[in-house]
Order: C-alpha cells, then sequence, then structure tokens
C-alpha cells in the first residue's frame, strides 16, 4: 500500500506539487498523468525518496519514507525516463555489477531477468551498441533487480517505435500481474491498454482518480454518434436529422467504402443532454427507403477528459460539440 496524505513540494517560491493524497493498494497498475510541468515526475521521485516532500507525509506498507527510508527504499523499483546505463559495460557485467551493489546473487538473479525481460539475446553486447528499446529493458531489469514490491516507470515508452511499444506494454502487463507499478506517460492509448486506474494531474494538484471507464462516465460530458446511409445526398440526410430532437452539431466524417454504394453518407452528430436519438433516425430512415450501414455510439475518449481536465480547465474554455468526435 502507497499513501500519501498532504504531500507538497516547492522549488523556491514555485509549488510543483500541491496538496496531494491518495492511496494505492498493493497489485495495481497506476497510469500517471498530466501535461509537461504538471508534477507527475517531482510525485513519483517523492515516493521513491530520491525527493523529501515540503509538507505531507508518504508512507509504504505502513513505513514513513522520513523515518525508514532504506527499508522502503527495498521495496521499490525506480526507471526514470532516461536510463543511467553504463554504454561501456556489456549487459551481462553491468546487470551483474548492479547485483553486486545491491547485494544480490548474481548467478541466481540475472539470468532470469534477462529471460523475463527479453534480453537474452543480447547479454554478450555493450549497452552503447543497444537500440533504444533494450536499453530500456536494460533499465527495467535494473529496476527489478532486488524483486521490489512496488515498480515506478517514467515514461517507459518514449521514443520507442511501434513494435518496441508494443514489447514493453506486454512486459509491463506481465509484470504487473504481481506488483504495484505506477507508469507515467503521455501515451494516452497506452494508459487505456495497461492501466486499472488512472490519476490525472494539473497544475500539481489531483484532478482526476479512478477506473477508466468511471474517469470517462464521470467526467465524459460528450456522446457522439456516427451515422452512416445509402441512396440519399448529404444534404438530404442533414434536412432530415434536423427534425430529430437530441442532435446537436453535425460534421463530415471519413467516408466509408461500401461495396456496390457509390457514394454513403459519413456524419459525425454530437447528442445533447441525455436524449436517445437512435430509435427515430433508424425510423426515419426506414420510411425514406435509405440504406443505414452505420449508427454506432462513440463515447468520450480519455484524451478528450483529458483535455478537458488539464488544458480546458486551465484555460476557462469548454470543447464545443463540433470538435469532440
Amino acid at each position: 500500500m502507497i499513501e500519501l496524505s498532504h504531500v507538497s513540494r516547492t522549488f523556491g517560491a514555485f509549488r510543483a506539487v500541491d496538496d496531494i493524497s491518495v492511496s494505492i493498494p498493493s497489485g495495481q497498475i497506476v497510469g500517471l498523468l498530466g501535461p509537461n510541468g504538471a508534477g507527475k515526475t517531482t510525485t513519483m521521485r517523492m515516493i521513491t525518496g530520491f525527493l523529501a516532500p515540503s509538507g505531507g507525509s508518504i508512507s509504504i506498507d505502513g513505513m514513513n519514507i522520513a523515518e525508514a527510508p532504506v527499508a522502503v527504499k527495498r521495496k521499490i523499483g525506480y526507471m526514470p525516463e532516461s536510463a543511467p546505463l553504463y554504454s561501456d559495460m556489456i549487459v551481462d557485467d553491468y546487470l551483474r555489477y548492479v547485483a553486486a551493489m545491491q547485494g544480490v546473487d548474481a548467478d541466481a538473479k540475472v539470468a532470469s531477468l534477462a529471460n523475463v525481460c527479453g534480453l537474452t539475446e543480447v547479454m554478450h553486447k555493450n549497452i552503447g551498441e543497444l537500440s533504444r528499446g533494450y536499453k530500456q529493458r536494460v533499465g527495467l531489469a535494473h529496476a527489478l533487480m532486488q524483486d521490489p514490491e512496488i515498480l515506478i516507470l517514467d515514461e517507459p515508452t518514449s521514443g520507442l517505435d511501434p513494435n518496441q511499444i508494443i514489447e514493453v506494454r506486454n512486459l509491463i502487463k506481465e509484470i504487473g500481474r504481481t506488483r504495484t507499478v505506477i507508469v507515467s506517460t503521455h501515451i494516452l492509448g497506452e494508459v487505456e491498454m495497461i492501466c486499472d486506474r488512472v490519476i490525472i494531474i494539473s497544475k500539481g494538484k489531483i484532478v482526476a482518480d479512478g477506473p477508466t471507464e468511471e474517469i470517462r462516465g464521470h467526467f465524459g460530458h460528450y456522446t457522439t454518434l456516427r451515422l452512416t446511409v445509402g441512396g440519399c445526398t448529404r444534404d438530404e440526410l442533414v434536412h432530415l436529422l434536423g427534425s430529430v430532437r437530441g442532435i446537436g452539431a453535425l460534421r463530415d466524417a471519413n467516408p466509408v467504402y461500401i461495396r456496390g454504394e457509390a457514394a454513403p453518407v459519413s456524419l459525425m452528430l454530437s447528442v445533447e443532454g441525455d436524449e436517445e436519438p437512435r430509435p427515430a433516425i433508424f425510423r426515419l430512415i426506414a420510411d425514406r427507403g435509405w440504406t443505414l450501414y452505420e449508427l454506432a455510439v462513440q463515447t468520450s475518449s480519455l484524451e478528450e477528459v483529458f483535455r478537458a481536465l488539464t488544458v480546458d480547465a486551465a484555460t476557462g474554455t469548454g470543447t464545443s460539440n463540433e470538435e469532440v468526435v
């Protein structure tokens, strides 16, 4: 259990983290989101004990990190965004060096970590010769050396190609089966794929905290329908939709290829309030003999919620229905 109680951190007159309180139980994969400068990295560094909070307290399994720093740090593995590696060392030698520094039996641990982190085929290479993806894996193996109960990863897929990102995501999900994992990332789709819970930080404060679907439901105020119809023109369809209660802004959607249909019309329709316009849309299209190919609900994405809670909240502006698709 990780417990932050009224934690703040200032740098001179600047307050990077402002009175945050959060509990993270064992066995969760938690995504820590926020724009640049929101306080994510500062928060993670305080949890690891690298930085001391200016106010409040942090405890791990009931132990205050300020009172028992060594015991707490033994429970934590930390991989910063740019893992600090010795580029002139061979991977096997580096991991054995880390094991010796941490009092771990290298013969028993290094081979198993190489297998878990997918490093077996590069153990004989210099770290400086490795791709960024493999360097991230070496950094992850370093963080896992003491078999920590808590793993904290700062932008673990930053700078990786798509194949490497998928490999690292799968690795994190596998590791998260037996550990508490905190992941800081700018890739919102990544959070949806691997995290059980999302914490969004803006200007040093927590503005949202909960399961991804719950955050969407609570903070996502927009529902959009994607509609594709054949046998009519765009103007005819728009005119028809004008009589349906609950339909707000309309905009063109990416066209869909339908075999045998020359030019189906695709639109994105914003839904106002709690209206359910789909039955009326279906009946009106059927009555005119047009062909309904698609009528799909698209609820707010995590990206839209993130923007509403950070950019829009900070500027005092909202996101119009026409912008949300």
